[in-house]
């Protein structure tokens, strides 16, 4: 290991100067007084053509936004941070940003340490990634529904065949049945895909109450010697929900950590308030988390990305439903619902807004 008297202004200079991401250095007129050599080829300036330009004269075009920059990381001091800047270099290339921002000073004066990487391979690379989810997810769901589908429309095209040559009233009567009852299966599954299909209704009342009462429904099925505990702030002030709706949410959930469980293990029900909780898109609000989790293998990592898409499920005898409908009955709350897992931890956070 080096000590700090072998890190001398050239050393420390030449890391600077190395480093894959870009760094420039701004000054108080949002000038350019120092780049380093990703900064240079990342804008496609020599550094002469650099140094002491203001910031805007290095681009066709951006979307940065220096005003807020100015005013939080220079004279505020916050840190600020953009995610996928657009930006038209001086040669006409485009590519999109994440930028960095920090307050750093010397000498009493105020400089804006700006940190740009570029994101277009990345960007190109999730989406590729995500197509392909997107695909694997639609063929699921075509076998899925194909696989539905299928029983029952044997069963009533079997009945219609049998009614055409069927003479005896009562015979005639039973196929007529067979075809009511799975014609209702084919609805049935039709409006699970759907969805809940009725707006909640909202009231307000205490999550803690709500919570307990989907809890002893779990529990009263609990072969696997499952241990349940319960963390809880009990300063959550009332919240504004369609109980019944939320109360499905969790438990569809809870169901499904049970059965990964099949050897005894722990589910863990947690409630805080989340002051900051961020949506892209959407300003920070003041939610309810509500996060379930268990100690059981983990999310198969097929699924993860596919997780909340009908018909997707590793389960003999799943449908591939429960985390669907979740997610939709959450966004009926305008809340947010998203999984983490690896071996030995999933969790399921659940954030639902106070109503102000």
């Amino acid at each position: 290991m080096l000590s700090e008297t072998h890190f001398n202004s050239e050393l420390l200079d030449s890391i600077w100067k190395n480093l894959s991401t870009a760094v420039i250095l701004l000054d108080r007129d949002i000038k350019l007084v120092y780049a380093n050599d990703s900064a240079s080829e990342l804008l496609g300036l020599g550094p002469k053509r650099i140094i002491n330009q203001p910031f805007d004269n290095l681009f066709n075009y951006h979307s940065i936004d220096l005003k807020r920059i100015a005013q939080y990381s220079l004279f505020d001091g916050v840190d600020c941070h953009q995610h996928r800047a657009d930006v038209v270099f001086v040669d006409s290339r485009h590519a999109k940003l994440t930028i960095s921002t920090r307050r750093i000073s010397s000498h009493d004066e105020n400089y804006i340490l700006f940190e740009c990487r570029q994101m277009d391979d990345e960007i190109r690379h999730d989406q590729a990634s995500n197509q392909m989810h997107q695909y694997q997810a639609a063929r699921n769901l075509i076998r899925g529904l194909a696989h539905e589908i299928k029983n029952p429309l044997g069963g009533i095209r079997g009945a219609a065949q049998l009614l055409q040559y069927e003479v005896d009233q009562q015979e005639r009567d039973q196929c007529a049945e067979l075809i009511i009852e799975q014609a209702d299966r084919l609805r049935e599954l039709v409006d699970r895909l759907l969805g809940p299909n009725q707006l909640p209704h909202k009231s307000y009342g205490n999550i803690h109450q709500a919570l307990e009462s989907v809890i002893k429904l779990s529990m009263l099925d609990n072969n696997a010697n499952i241990t349940l505990v319960k963390d809880y702030d009990p300063s959550i002030p009332s919240v504004y929900i369609d109980q019944s709706k939320i109360q499905q949410v969790v438990l569809n959930i809870i169901r499904n950590a049970q059965q990964a469980l099949v050897d005894g293990g722990e589910i863990r029900i947690k409630t805080r308030i989340n002051h900051q909780h961020r949506r892209p898109g959407k300003a920070p609000k003041k939610t309810l988390l509500i996060q379930i989790s268990d100690n059981g293998p983990g999310i198969d990592k097929s699924l993860r990305e596919t997780l909340f898409y009908p018909m997707i499920t590793n389960k003999e005898n799943g449908s591939g439903l429960g985390l669907s409908i979740a997610q939709t009955l959450v966004d009926q709350h305008d809340g947010h619902i998203d999984c983490d897992s690896w071996p030995g931890h999933t969790e399921f956070n659940i954030y639902l807004p106070f109503t102000d």
